[in-house]
């Protein structure tokens, strides 16, 4: 069964917006690293976590420069990150993520 693009595009924002939360990739080379994918696919995720209304903001590290720091996720609006611990090999599947 072929998956949407919507459906993807939905769960690599949750992973994402998961892997931040947990800890696990707070940064763009760690998301990169953690997924596989492009810088740039990277970048364009952690924009639209936003459409969703997950907050996600980049917290620079007190005295580095050239942002320095990492992501944290503020609020989760209407999404329930317990819902996605519980679907997390799913998830992960639909992507194709190890």
């Amino acid at each position: 069964m072929e998956i949407s693009k919507t459906k993807t595009s939905f769960n690599r924002r949750l992973y994402v917006a998961w892997l931040i939360d947990s800890g696990t990739a707070t940064s763009i080379p760690a998301l990169m690293d953690a997924t596989g994918m492009p810088r740039r696919t990277a970048q364009d995720t952690l924009l639209a976590l936003a459409e969703l209304d997950i907050d996600c903001h980049f917290e620079q590290s007190e005295g580095e420069r050239n942002n320095a720091g990492h992501y944290v996720i503020r609020n989760w609006g209407p999404i329930d990150k317990r819902w996605i611990a519980a679907n997390l090999q799913q998830i992960k599947a639909v992507l194709g993520y190890p």
